[in-house]
């Protein structure tokens, strides 16, 4: 008896929530490698970010996106339009929900978004390793449920679970059959020189204070690999006032030391050689507001740098 030869599957996922619900940790988890920078501090995504997951059987294509939340700034404004687009032209949407937090204004906003969308909205219940009795997750499922036709509602921990098989399957029966749209080996559409800045932010937002992290971009200037094999890199951090540049030095420089320590090890990593890492900050006040400097940073929401 001859066995029917399964379709292949491939598709885009759009994967939304709240800022800090745990989306870049979860889409890490999925696909296997560390795509995108994870920081326990809220807005840590700023761009739309592409992650692939390619197995036997499917090519799972995610759409990390910012946090959906009320801008601020002009960079915030950025964000939640990236969030917002994402929602287009996909064949299904994570909605992932920090299963800790009560639902308000936020979520509301986010459920009566998905109203307009076409395609299969799968929710994902996060961090319920942070609720004491596994009994409280029922009052919050019957209400979502009773607030949106989800087609499948999944409760998880990102950062505690080690098999994410069961979500894997729900999302590869939703993709159209097809062939793979990216190389089996590609992680992530994004350069060297976006990850290499993202590894510096992320180092930044986890040693500095809380009034820092917004405040704060970083472009790689120069990136290029010397004669005797070293990579050297060249990056600019860009701050908005005196003070914060003071922090992110330090004392003596030992702020800035460390920051260089602990990326230039994950850069290295990324790229498989040593690294030169040569670090400056620099002041640009109110950056944030200011649509010419988005666009230069890369952080324009009509134009992505590098």
């Amino acid at each position: 008896m001859q066995v029917q030869q399964q379709e292949h599957r491939a598709g885009y996922i759009a994967v939304i929530g709240r800022p800090n619900a745990g989306k870049s940790t979860l889409i890490d988890k999925l696909i296997g490698e560390k795509a995108a920078i994870v920081s326990d501090r809220p807005q840590t995504t700023r761009n739309r970010i592409l992650c692939i997951l390619s197995t036997e059987k499917a090519q799972l294509i995610f759409l990390d996106t910012p946090g959906l939340h009320k801008p601020k700034d002009k960079l915030g404004k950025h964000m939640v339009k990236a969030a917002e687009d994402s929602l287009k032209d996909v064949d299904a949407v994570l909605y992932v929900v920090d299963a800790t937090e009560k639902r308000g204004k936020g979520e509301a906003y986010i459920l009566e978004r998905l109203k307009k969308v076409q395609v299969p909205v799968i929710l994902v219940l996060n961090k319920v390793d942070l609720i004491n009795q596994k009994e409280n997750l029922l009052p919050r499922i019957d209400a979502f449920q009773k607030a949106y036709p989800f087609h499948g509602i999944m409760t998880l921990s990102a950062l505690e679970d080690r098999d994410f098989t069961p979500l894997i399957e729900e999302l590869t029966g939703l993709m159209p059959e097809g062939p793979s749209f990216y190389p089996e080996d590609l992680y992530t559409d994004q350069t060297e020189r976006v990850m290499v800045s993202e590894i510096i932010r992320e180092k930044i937002l986890r040693l500095t204070h809380d009034e820092v992290p917004h405040a704060v971009a970083v472009k790689v200037n120069e990136m290029k690999t010397r004669d005797n094999g070293m990579v050297y890199v060249r990056a600019d951090i860009y701050v908005e006032r005196d003070s914060q540049k003071g922090i992110l030095i330090g004392r003596k420089g030992q702020m800035l030391k460390q920051i260089s320590a602990e990326a230039r090890k994950d850069i290295e990593d990324l790229v498989g050689s040593q690294v030169y890492l040569e670090i400056w900050v620099k002041v640009r006040p109110k950056w944030r507001e200011k649509e010419t400097e988005l666009r230069q940073l890369g952080l324009s929401s009509d134009h992505r740098a590098y």
